[in-house]
């Protein structure tokens, strides 16, 4: 304790004759940077002043000056921007679940847009936009050297009215233009289902209802399979959601964990810091848990992923994640508007810092790509699944009559159940190998 005290009191003095030595040019140096800041400052009005007499045509000066405000935010980093009072509103419904549009989370990469991750069940979606496409042109109309606000104010537009993007894609030699109907949006934030004894809670984004449908839809599939000793674990599929609300990818994460620090959050001054921990519940009982990520997955995608794979508490699989590391904070402002502002990095629980790098999975998992057209796939030749006949269907035949009629019924379950999961590996190749993996650790498991 002695040597803690006579540390900080040795820096404390150091510091003081520092200051002492160099307090003229610093209180100098601050005030020239003063002075270069009104200096800045009186340019910006002159300049303001010259646009509204001298400009060609009149100018709407509100717009103006909110143009100034937002291209000061998006010098910044992509992430950070300023909301106008109908923008400020639209983000504060989308948080609620529901609103217009196509259904794209949308980031800006040299001059291009960039989607992060069609929503499931969207228009987009629909329409076949992938994680990773760069859209070029709205209507034909070029969106190379708008802002990211402007180029999304071009894809919005009436509910039932269509919207020709053209899509530039990984693997595709020229761009393609695709039809969407814009519609409105109303975002399920988690859906769930049964595959054999494992439970796949689909996320699609945090907003307000993720953690309370997750443990919702879990508890209800839980009692569908008969209860926890029946379920050998849960595929929690966090693939193309873009993220949202840190405090629920909190929640989310903590559902699964009994302690440890989830994440934790550091900005500009260390007093800023924050550090996340979980308590005590697991709403699985220690269930394996398998996690899907891709390049879609996002912010709190991978707050949720990360933590879970620093803790050993879940396999994460698929590819590599999209890597955005860093925490908006959403700053009202007088006139109704409000600034969306980069505050801080988060980090996982081992103080690995994700942004432009993302989760690395555990497995690394390549979802096959369809091909655009499937035309070119209709001269191949069938598959044996065409020739599938038998034995028992040969004309007379001879019967088995060594296994019991209960016998026979559990042998044509196992049969149903192996085609149903080769079926899924042919529909979701990432979620057949999940459940996999589910189905291995369960065979392991000497409890069983």
């Amino acid at each position: 304790m002695k040597k803690f005290v006579m540390a900080a009191l040795g820096g404390t003095l150091a510091g003081a004759i520092v200051s002492t030595q160099i307090a003229g040019p610093l209180i100098a140096q601050e005030a020239e940077n003063n002075v270069s800041v009104y200096e800045q400052l009186d340019l910006f009005g002159n300049i303001f002043e010259r646009i509204r007499a001298q400009y060609v045509e009149e100018v709407n000066e509100r717009e103006l000056i909110q143009a100034a405000i937002n291209g000061m935010l998006t010098s910044l980093d992509p992430h950070s921007s300023y909301l106008a009072p109908e923008d400020f509103d639209d983000m504060q419904v989308q948080t609620r679940g529901e609103f217009g549009g196509l259904g794209i989370e949308v980031t800006q990469e040299e001059g291009f847009v960039k989607v992060v991750s069609p929503m499931d069940d969207t228009p987009a979606y629909d329409a076949g936009i992938e994680a990773g496409d760069f859209i070029t042109h709205v209507d034909g109309e070029s969106i190379l050297g708008l802002t990211l606000d402007e180029a999304v104010e071009m894809m919005r537009g009436p509910i039932g009215s269509e919207i020709i993007v053209t899509v530039i894609r990984e693997g595709e030699d020229e761009p393609f233009d695709v039809s969407i109907i814009r519609d409105t949006i109303k975002l399920t934030a988690v859906r769930s289902r049964v595959e054999g004894e494992t439970v796949v809670l689909r996320v699609t984004t945090f907003n307000d209802q993720t953690y309370p449908n997750l443990e919702e839809e879990l508890n209800e599939k839980i009692e569908e399979l008969g209860g926890m000793e029946n379920v050998n674990g849960i595929v929690l599929d966090l693939r193309n959601n873009p993220g949202g609300l840190l405090t629920q990818a909190i929640k989310v994460s903590d559902a699964f964990l009994d302690k440890g620090e989830i994440v934790s959050t550091r900005g500009r001054a260390p007093e800023d810091g924050e550090r996340f921990n979980a308590t005590q519940g697991d709403l699985s009982n220690g269930k394996p848990i398998v996690v899907l990520i891709n390049g879609g997955s996002a912010s709190a995608s991978e707050i949720v992923a990360g933590a879970l794979q620093d803790h050993r508490r879940a396999i994460v699989v698929g590819t590599k994640s999209f890597g955005k590391g860093s925490v908006q904070t959403v700053m009202p402002l007088r006139g109704d508007g409000a600034m969306r502002l980069t505050t801080a990095r988060y980090y996982t629980p081992s103080g690995r810092s994700i942004q432009a790098l993302g989760v690395s999975p555990d497995i690394i998992v390549e979802q096959p790509r369809r091909p655009l057209n499937d035309e070119e796939n209709q001269d191949e030749p069938r598959s044996e699944a065409n020739f599938n006949r038998s034995e028992a269907d040969l004309r007379g035949s001879l019967s088995n009559d060594s296994i019991s009629e209960d016998e026979r019924k559990q042998l044509e379950e196992d049969r149903q159940r192996a085609e149903d999961a080769a079926q899924l590996r042919e529909d979701d190749y990432q979620l057949a190998y999940a459940i996999d993996i589910l189905k291995g650790l369960s065979a392991l498991d000497p409890a069983d």
